[in-house]
């Protein structure tokens, strides 16, 4: 045999024989967990959540149809009956002048409070804390006692001035003692909404920037800490504002009418106005609790 030099060699390949098995792929090995048979979770998370709607609206709607149900079959009498009803504007206005005035006061106190205690104080903060918390320590009924002891001093002071005033915290038509008593009952709600939002917000920054461009403390709350904080000002008023139309023990005591307190004593003639009355409160105050979210919804996208 002769080579011929320099020629390239073809590569060898091998060719399986007839007898040999073929090579198979091993199967692939499933990952994760293995899912059972059995229904799946949205058809579980549809029953609980029907569950729940069923649990929280079946009392609504008993509700509802005792106000329309009347003898000749269902009528709304129950709700057109609500704004003639004796006592009812005047209660109502009261309860919504408290809750207006509450919610200023409120606000007012906590909000240049809270700042000075996060920007310049913030040893004082445990201290605040603990204050804001003291109205769920101590029983609405143990604070009337204590508000009726000064209430009767005033009245009897010797001095007119002090006499007057206290007179005219006591006034049917608007008693501002509940208003300065729902702030105080309020602490625990509007602290903790407010410092929520000072901690989630950047108003040390903000605050700081304003003031090194020669803005005024007057300015920088007007401008900048109050918008900073809307969401959590809203939540704080909305909070106070049902406490004070929902609180019922502090003024029945006082002898005080207010909108609560003629809820009460409705019952006793006419339950279905009584029932229709507490339905529109739920309504009204859902509807406020949706404006308040959706508020807070718009200024989250807002933020860049």
């Amino acid at each position: 045999m002769v080579a011929v030099i320099g020629a390239p060699v073809a590569p060898s390949t091998v060719t399986p024989t007839a007898g040999a098995p073929a090579p198979t792929a091993a199967p692939p090995q499933s990952r994760g967990r293995v899912r059972r048979a059995g229904p799946p979770v949205r058809f579980w998370r549809g029953v609980v959540l029907g569950l729940a709607g069923l649990y929280f609206l079946g009392p609504v709607l008993v509700a509802f149809w005792f106000t329309v149900d009347g003898a000749d079959g269902p009528s709304l009498a129950a709700y057109t009956r609500i704004f003639t009803a004796t006592g009812f504007v005047d209660a109502m206005t009261s309860s919504l002048l408290l809750g207006l005035i509450s919610v200023a006061i409120t606000l007012a106190l906590m909000v240049p409070t809270m700042l000075l205690v996060h920007l310049r104080l913030p040893r004082a903060r445990p201290y605040v804390e603990v204050f804001s918390l003291l109205p769920l320590v101590i029983p609405p009924v143990a604070l009337v006692v204590g508000v009726r002891g000064v209430l009767g001093w005033g009245n009897g002071s010797e001095f007119v001035e002090v006499s007057a005033v206290f007179t005219a915290l006591q006034d049917k038509s608007l008693p501002l003692v509940l208003a300065l008593m729902y702030v105080v009952i309020a602490l625990p709600f509007t602290y903790r909404s407010l410092d929520a939002g000072l901690r989630g917000s950047k108003v040390t920054v903000l605050v700081e920037a304003a003031l090194n461009l020669g803005a005024r403390w007057p300015t920088v709350l007007w401008r900048v800490v109050l918008p900073a904080l809307r969401t959590s000002l809203l939540n704080a008023g909305f909070l106070a504002f049902a406490l004070v139309m929902g609180e019922y023990t502090i003024a029945k005591i006082l002898i005080f009418p207010t909108f609560p307190v003629w809820l009460a004593q409705s019952g006793a003639t006419d339950g279905q106005l009584q029932v229709a009355l507490a339905l529109l409160s739920l309504a009204v105050t859902w509807a406020l609790l949706l404006i308040v979210v959706a508020v807070a919804g718009r200024t989250r996208k807002a933020k860049p």
